[in-house]
């Protein structure tokens, strides 16, 4: 089963002087069971993707499949469908609306029509995911909370959900390297624990790097290319002009090659590196 876009294009105010085309004829599979990172620079047309995904917007033409259920459908099984699809947007600490903390994270199951009892048990669970203990903080306001805090319980909104498919729009945005690590590393338990099928957006290579399976490379509204994170990252010119960078491991994988280090140049995260050049100083006999 899958997410499953086909030949999707939209445009924003079209048949006024202001129309522009941000998607242009995109078709995409995000897999089960994966972690898949759509990557591109400012203005790609990332944002406007996601949103497509449990339809908030509706193509100008094409057809989004969620385990093969048409979601543009109105009929039940579309509903259906579309509620797999859980988005964290980014800075989600702005969505925060509530009274308090256990009210903001309740909302989205009251409202898929979850009994008082299994909500409380879903917010119980979502806000110990996020290490918010639910006897201290759930009667507090959330503008009571430091901005990482908040940042936790906006994503316990979205986790108590309980979505099968949850996309991660720059999560780590305006966190610093610590938070960022210990916020993905959630995400990738969520995904080793419970199957959770992860969709990452970013422009941060590095992220990608270390948890992506599959990456989708955006550029002017259109996909350029999607592959395994090894393949993509041997494009050097392709990733320049969607406007990234390379993993900074790769970069300097890069310069080694080019001195003359005899390694392969695969590797695209810290432990393979150093794999690599421990086997390449080993075959010149420095190891």
């Amino acid at each position: 089963m899958s997410i499953e876009l086909k030949n999707i294009s939209y445009t924003y105010m079209p048949k006024t002087p202001f129309e522009h085309l941000a998607l242009d004829d995109i078709s995409i599979t995000v897999p089960e069971g994966k972690i898949t990172a759509i990557a591109g620079h400012t203005g790609s047309g990332k944002s406007t993707l996601i949103q497509h995904f449990n339809g908030l917007l509706k193509p100008s033409k094409g057809t989004i499949l969620v385990d093969g259920v048409d979601i543009g459908k109105n009929n039940t099984e579309a509903k259906a469908a579309r509620r797999k699809v859980g988005i964290v947007f980014q800075y989600p600490e702005y969505q925060l609306f509530e009274e308090t903390i256990s009210k903001d994270i309740s909302f989205g199951p009251m409202n898929i029509g979850c009994s008082e009892a299994e909500t409380l048990e879903r917010v119980k669970q979502a806000m110990a995911f996020v290490n918010l203990d639910y006897d201290k903080y759930a009667h507090r306001s959330p503008f009571q909370l430091s901005g990482g805090q908040k940042r936790r319980a906006a994503i316990a909104g979205i986790l108590a959900l309980q979505p099968k498919y949850l996309v991660l729009d720059e999560p780590t945005a305006g966190l610093d390297p610590k938070g960022r690590e210990a916020l993905m590393e959630k995400f990738r338990r969520l995904h080793r624990e419970r199957g959770t099928t992860i969709v990452l957006i970013s422009h941060n290579m590095d992220n990608i790097a270390s948890y992506a399976d599959n990456v989708i490379i955006l550029n002017k509204g259109k996909v350029t290319m999607e592959a395994p994170p090894e393949e993509v990252f041997s494009q050097k010119e392709l990733i320049s002009q969607a406007g990234l960078e390379l993993p900074e491991v790769k970069t300097i994988m890069n310069e080694l090659a080019q001195n003359g280090l005899e390694i392969q140049n695969n590797a695209y995260t810290m432990d393979k590196a150093v794999e690599e050049i421990i086997e390449a100083l080993r075959r010149k006999g420095k190891c």
